[in-house]
């Protein structure tokens, strides 16, 4: 939503069916006396709301959205919720000039109490969290809120809220914020602490759970459900709107909310293309300016309507459409329009929105179509195909019987009583405040000898070599800590829903020179020989990389010989007399051309920077060659475990002196179960308190999905160095020689938050983390090993043969 101070601006609410005020009797303080500006006197002008007698929390309700703006997903629920507790729902404060802070509260018909708190202008971001704290507290004192649930849809509520005690944190991400028109830039850090605060988390879709999922370890998806029986009054309603009725048909409706997600340019293509058909927009206008919009005979923006008659918009359509841009903001969106558009029997027709193909477009509910001349034809085709007597009502009708809002709430209680419930039974506190569950309490010793020799942070090949050794040639006692829920680190591999298996984290291929590091694995895994090979989108052809014979002769259509190509190569090279970036290494071999069709645009979207800003470590070890050969690595030893990468970190670790603790931050055990010494795995800046700031990594965004065919492209990956937001897709099934009459591909999407994968090779960053290697140094008891405690990238042979290194030296030590 759009902000001022971190926070939305909205029109105050109606009046509901009663209302009282909250209201700060003192103006607030001069900024420049005090940054908090706190209001300290508050005196409340009560009106009788109805007190519950009740041991069922209340829930307060933490939103970004207006209760009264339109109806969707928190109106939905909070409906539900109140029909056996309180519900308090809290809006973002609406800024004004008035000088004092006050908090307006109503009662809707449901029973909700709306809270919409009101400050004054001016305010910075810490004066209105603080001010907001005041309010809030207020809020509970005069309706004795004791036992509470807190539910967040804004991360920024955190500021204000931070210091209360509710039974349960809940967040339900319905949307990605942090990519909307107007985001406060503090969104993402707010969001990062409701995670670690979060007992659970809901999303809105597919794609954002998908985006997620790694950030929790109790993550589910609640995609957009659908009150069947209201929208589908659309479908017997025969009186028109008043608004309506003089419209000619064929008429396209849109229902929603009209900002910047909307594809302007397809919406005024289609309207040009076909002014015989009328497109009957519903809806606000919010955060664009409505001069931006096209203006045609054949387009009719009708404004906002109540939820109420939105059946009766809906039932004079010919044709429900998404015209959705395809952009940030609609990269995570789940649109709830897309199963009324259903419920009221209306064909559809989309932007290929994630989480609209996926399931509606698979299933063949929804047609999906981008450009002008696609979406006209769609339409056509939707309007005389999409019919009850084709039979694709009746599949739509089977298909919304199962996500009804009703049965959404159901199963969100459930998993709610389930979490407080195991927050009661299984968390308990001992004397230094150090919180853990039962599998922790059973293995802690009361006395004050440590319980374990060594507790390693991180069970990926670092931490579990590291354990495997001490374990098994020392007779060591380990206890393995990771915050995943699973071992195996970024190399970890499952059966997916479809019993292929895939890597989670991006395709793992493993290959060495080392003897050594090979014949340590071998212990734990059989082999599967495979040879990697991977082909490059280029110029709409599909050729070998790296750059070989048979990439020049088909990017040129030449017939060069070995000898031939090394003097082409030498005729394009551009020799520089110092090779400093990487944008040096490559024009210096293969010439600005093949740069510029293979390398740069990869190279950027991979880590956000220019290959000219990039140390020349990151492309140098790309080789260039002159024969056809086309693998990509060309290592002594190339292999897959042949079960698996996990299967093998199951071998490695099923050793009686180690224990494996999941889903635990080990700062919540090292004080309750002793331990003599750390191997540490994790962010070197995380483990001192970021104390000479954040390193920057680049991280990865995974789109998994299952095809229905047997084979999906024609190499086990294939790089994208266009214009494609991903940089590669990878088909696991080459990886791992399994048969199955289905695939499993992945996309990966660079970007620069999240889950770190790749130390960002500038001399800046180095001298950070110079700093903290000088820290690491000095702590007596941590061992610092790995990718992350040592910030720079190891392929998995170099973790592998780096942790037996380090063992040694404890071996010695010891």
């Amino acid at each position: 939503m759009s902000s001022e101070k971190g926070y939305a601006k909205h029109n105050a609410l109606n009046n509901g069916n009663s209302r009282k005020t909250v209201e700060a009797k003192q103006s607030v303080l001069n900024e420049s006396q005090s940054s908090g500006a706190f209001l300290d006197k508050i005196s409340i002008q009560n009106k009788s709301f109805p007190e519950v007698s009740t041991d069922t929390p209340d829930l307060i309700c933490l939103s970004h959205l207006r209760w009264n703006f339109v109806y969707q997903r928190p109106q939905h629920l909070m409906a539900r919720c109140a029909i056996g507790r309180r519900v308090f729902f809290v809006e973002e404060p609406i800024f004004d000039e008035e000088p004092l802070g006050r908090l307006d509260i109503s009662q809707d018909k449901h029973g909700i109490v709306v809270v919409v708190p009101h400050l004054p202008q001016g305010l910075s971001e810490e004066a209105v969290s603080a001010n907001l704290k005041v309010l809030i507290d207020a809020l509970f004192a005069e309706h004795h809120i004791r036992k509470y649930i807190f539910w967040y849809y804004t991360p920024m509520a955190i500021a204000f809220t931070d210091h209360l005690q509710p039974e349960a944190v809940i967040y339900d991400c319905m949307d990605e914020l942090s990519a909307f028109k107007g985001a406060s830039p503090t969104l993402k850090n707010y969001e990062a602490e409701l995670f670690r605060r979060a007992d659970l988390v809901f999303t809105g879709g597919q794609s954002l759970y998908e985006s997620k999922v790694n950030q929790h370890p109790n993550i589910y998806a609640f995609p957009s459900s659908v009150d069947v029986q209201h929208f589908a009054q659309a479908r017997t309603l025969t009186e028109e709107p008043a608004d309506r009725a003089n419209i000619p048909h064929p008429r396209l409706g849109f229902c929603g909310v009209i900002d910047e997600r909307m594809d302007i340019e397809l919406l005024t293509g289609i309207a040009d293309a076909r002014p015989d058909w009328h497109l009957v927009m519903v809806g606000p206008v919010v955060k664009i300016d409505p001069a931006i919009l096209p203006q045609r005979e054949n387009i009719h923006y009708l404004g906002g309507k109540d939820y109420k008659d939105l059946p009766a918009y809906l039932a004079g359509w010919d044709l429900a459409m998404l015209p959705f841009a395809r952009n940030e903001s609609t990269r995570f969106i789940s649109p709830t329009k897309t199963p009324e558009y259903l419920a009221a029997g209306k064909p559809v027709v989309s932007t290929s929105i994630r989480d609209v193909v996926r399931p509606y477009g698979d299933m063949k509910l929804v047609r999906i179509a981008d450009n002008v001349a696609d979406f006209v034809a769609s339409v056509e085709k939707a309007m005389q195909e999409d019919t009850k007597t084709s039979g694709w009502l009746s599949r739509v009708d089977a298909f919304l019987e199962q996500i009804s809002w009703d049965r959404t709430w159901v199963s969100m209680m459930k998993l709610i009583d389930s979490a407080i419930s195991t927050k009661k039974d299984d968390n308990k506190v001992n004397s230094d405040g150090a919180i853990f569950g039962k599998q922790a309490l059973s293995i802690i010793n009361t006395a004050k000898e440590p319980v374990f020799d060594y507790l390693i942070v991180g069970a990926g090949f670092s931490g579990s070599v590291i354990a495997e050794r001490l374990a098994s040639q020392s007779g060591k006692k380990v206890l393995i800590v990771d915050k995943r829920s699973h071992i195996g680190g970024n190399a970890y591999d499952h059966y997916d829903d479809n019993g292929i298996l895939v890597h989670k984290y991006g395709p793992h291929i493993f290959h060495t020179n080392s003897r050594e590091v090979f014949e340590y694995l071998s212990q734990f895994t059989q082999w599967r020989a495979y040879e990697h090979r991977v082909l490059a989108s280029v110029d709409g052809q599909l050729v070998p990389i790296p750059i070989n014979l048979d990439t020049i002769n088909k990017i040129y259509g030449m017939n060069l010989t070995s000898f031939q190509v090394e003097e082409f190569f030498k005729s394009i090279a551009e020799p520089k007399e110092y090779i400093r970036t990487s944008e040096d290494v490559v024009v210096s071999k293969v010439g600005r051309e093949l740069y510029e069709k293979f390398f740069r645009n990869y190279t950027r979207k991979q880590w956000g920077l220019d290959p000219s800003e990039l140390d020349k470590s990151v492309i140098a070890r790309i080789p260039t060659r002159t024969n056809r050969d086309n693998r990509y690595f060309t290592d002594t030893y190339q292999a897959m475990p042949l079960h698996g990468f996990t299967r093998m970190f199951e071998t490695m670790l099923a050793h009686p002196n180690i224990k494996v603790m999941l889903n635990t931050d080990y700062r919540e055990i090292e004080k309750a179960i002793p331990c003599r010494e750390i191997v540490y795995t994790g962010p070197v800046d995380e483990f001192f308190d970021y104390r000479y700031g954040k390193l920057p990594y680049r991280s990865l965004d995974f789109k998994h999905e299952t095809h229905n065919t047997s084979v999906f492209q024609q190499a086990p990956v294939i790089n994208y160095p266009n214009e494609h937001l991903y940089t590669r897709v990878t088909e696991f099934k080459y990886l791992t020689g399994q048969e199955h009459h289905k695939t499993s591909i992945v996309y990966e999407y660079p970007k620069a938050e999240g889950d770190p994968y790749y130390p960002v090779p500038r001399p800046e960053n180095q001298e950070i983390y110079k700093q903290y290697k000088e820290l690491a140094d000095a702590t007596p008891g941590v061992y610092f090993v790995g990718r992350l405690a040592t910030y720079k990238y190891y392929n998995m042979d170099q973790c592998v043969a780096q942790a037996l290194s380090v063992y040694k030296q404890i071996a010695v030590k010891a």
